[in-house]
């Protein structure tokens, strides 16, 4: 069986889906500010720029641009992963986890896409920005506290009723 390869693409920009094992939880919602203390040591420690992001109850769509000659996202999401994780009470584990003899809150893999052209970063922007609605946590957009979004309409680079609409997001994202 051929082994999976991560791309290697020094300074590039990806987008990334992170999955918790257990997709009915709201772990992420729940302890929002433990996801973001481990986020931003990550960040202090290994710099990269956040495009763009959003926390959703049970997975995170995040749109990194890594600096120039260096590719490890990989490192970055297992420290991530790992701190937000540490000292969290013993949850349960789900039927696969136990069936791998797998621990943990999150799921072992995770989506990356490498950004090929402005177009494509457009999409998976909007795409981040419109998950809470296309997953039914809101009607607007502008109604899910944990995203870019508001950054963005801070910006000015979209208004803030901006509500995207998943029929124009063509592309492969990762749930």
């Amino acid at each position: 069986m051929p082994q999976y390869r991560r791309a290697r693409i020094d300074g590039s920009t990806f987008f990334f889906t992170v999955v918790l094992a257990d997709r009915s939880s709201n772990l992420l919602v729940e302890e929002i500010e433990r996801l973001r203390k481990a986020y931003r040591l990550v960040q202090e420690r290994r710099p990269f720029e956040t495009v763009a992001i959003c926390v959703l109850p049970d997975h995170v769509h995040a749109i990194w641009t890594l600096p120039e000659s260096d590719f490890d996202f990989s490192t970055r999401w297992s420290l991530i992963k790992s701190g937000f994780s540490r000292g969290l009470d013993a949850r349960p584990r789900s039927g696969s986890k136990l069936a791998k003899r797998e621990k943990g809150v999150w799921q072992r893999r995770y989506w990356e896409h490498a950004i090929r052209d402005d177009a494509d970063l457009e999409r998976h922007v909007d795409y981040v920005h419109f998950n809470p609605v296309k997953h039914g946590h809101v009607t607007r957009v502008s109604q899910w506290p944990h995203s870019s979004f508001h950054r963005y309409v801070e910006r000015g680079l979209l208004v803030a009723d901006w509500g995207g609409n998943v029929r124009d997001i063509q592309g492969s994202f990762g749930e």
